[in-house]
């Protein structure tokens, strides 16, 4: 038998101490028990799946979910120096920029009466259903470390992230699909580790469907190739990389690979009917505004996200946007251009999400969130932008046992900074836990010789009361 090396040992002990235990104690597709298989939360769950739509380029919360009347009144002119005080970019000087009001007029919507921007006339019409949080807060200014921090905890790439960690806690309910699914328009400007495992074992990592009418490719056999022949080929590749696997107990990557084999063959007997949404209705498809232009290919993904935790899918990741120019942040120069585009993608695709997943009775264990990694500025950029601003930003959820017609939290007069409840990602993340029965503090991985968690020494602020009990 072949020896350790010095290297591999001494790459073994960079991963840490507890490296050597999780490496036994985790049980893999060459063990009794896959890792993806079902876990017991800590406690009650609200919610059994997540939906996570993520507004990929920074959407502006002052002419979406954030009314600033007093704004409007001021626009065209500097704002008081009190407010602005210790609040730069790198495009703008907030002392001397002009404020700049909504570009669409806002309306109370519902019987709530929650204020909502004409932009969203869909999403409008489920404001009772909406729990608002209009008090998020941050401080990465840059794209990447912005979306790092709302998916990893980190402003820094290499941790896992969110989906990672809610696979690696709570499993699958289905071994025949993915935990954790990942859906984008193509590049974001965070990259794959947005939707990495980080540190976790390599199994845990997001697996990544695709846009248009072929989600996940070379789900059908080679021709000539049978189900049998396929089978004893995996057993004698497993046959190899378990040997191989004997000398490198560290290596989750391999294990991960191990895994997918496993879990790729599994999916051909269940992913092809998941993933053609060919089954539906026209009326179903006509909801999601399938067919119809601007909205075809998202609502092709909120359908699939439908499909998928219909199936017992754990966590979906759905992103709008690609960091080529199409995206939310076109609204640096041409703000009412950029958000009219990208609201007429996602704003029937989303309503449409809402309706079916209610209709369906999943809604009760579904929670839906929409997000991004931050604001835009309430002060003008050029003629007709706005720049970054991770002092404020808006997010709502739905779903999963959520009381909507609510609002957490608000900015000042202008929407520059939070002034009542300020929430930050980790305070988020903790909730998302929660609400899928985990414990943030409990919820860890033994690396670099401490327990790490998703909200690291933070997440102080869980609203979960907030979300179900109002």
């Amino acid at each position: 038998m072949l020896t350790k090396s010095r290297r591999d040992f001494l790459a073994a002990a960079g991963r840490g101490f507890g490296a050597v235990a999780a490496a036994s104690l985790l049980p893999s597709s060459y063990g009794a028990t896959s890792p993806l298989a079902p876990k017991a939360p800590h406690q009650t769950a609200r919610a059994k799946s997540v939906i996570y739509l993520y507004m990929h380029g920074g959407v502006s919360h002052v002419d979406t979910w954030d009314p600033k009347p007093e704004l409007n009144r001021l626009s065209g002119k500097t704002l008081p120096a009190s407010f602005v005080k210790g609040l730069k970019t790198s495009r703008i000087d907030f002392t001397k920029a002009l404020a700049r009001g909504n570009a669409w007029p806002f309306r109370p919507r519902g019987q709530s009466g929650i204020e909502i921007s004409d932009l969203f006339p869909h999403m409008s019409g489920h404001a009772d259903e909406l729990a608002m949080v209009r008090s998020c807060h941050g401080d990465a200014f840059d794209h990447a470390p912005a979306m790092y921090l709302h998916a990893t905890g980190s402003q820094f790439p290499g941790r896992p992230s969110l989906g990672s960690w809610v696979s690696y806690g709570l499993g699958s309910e289905n071994q025949n699909l993915p935990a954790f699914v990942v859906m984008t328009d193509g590049a974001m400007k965070c990259g794959p580790q947005g939707y990495g495992a980080g540190f976790l074992p390599a199994v845990y990592q997001g697996t990544m469907f695709r846009g248009g009418k072929s989600p996940v490719l070379d789900l059908a056999s080679p021709e000539g190739v049978s189900q049998t022949t396929q089978r004893a080929t995996l057993d004698l590749l497993g046959d190899l990389d378990r040997q191989h696997l004997s000398e490198r107990p560290f290596d989750s990557d391999l294990e991960a690979r191990l895994e997918s084999y496993e879990l790729a063959f599994r999916m051909q007997s269940e992913a092809p009917d998941a993933v053609d949404i060919s089954k539906e209705t026209e009326a179903t498809k006509r909801l999601y505004g399938i067919g119809e232009g601007l909205s075809d290919d998202f609502g092709r993904k909120c359908l699939l996200a439908r499909r998928l935790v219909e199936r017992g899918v754990r966590f979906i990741h759905l992103y709008s946007g690609t960091h080529l120019g199409d995206d939310w942040d076109g609204a640096h120069n041409d703000l009412t251009g950029s958000h009219t585009k990208m609201a007429a993608k996602t704003d029937k695709p989303i309503s449409g999400l809402l309706k079916d997943l209610a209709a369906r009775g999943l809604s009760d264990s579904t929670l839906v969130i929409w997000g991004s990694e931050f604001g835009r500025t309430p002060l003008a950029e050029g003629r007709n932008g706005r720049d970054h601003h991770p002092y404020a930003f808006s997010m709502w959820f739905s779903g999963a046992g959520v009381k909507g017609g609510r609002v957490l939290g608000a900015t000042d007069e202008f929407g520059l900074r939070p002034i009542q409840n300020p929430v930050v990602s980790h305070d988020i993340n903790a909730t998302i836990l929660r609400m899928l029965g985990m414990d943030h503090l409990k919820l860890t991985y033994f690396y670099q010789s401490r327990d790490m968690r998703l909200t690291d020494v933070h997440g102080e602020n869980e609203f979960t009361r907030f979300l179900v009990d109002g």
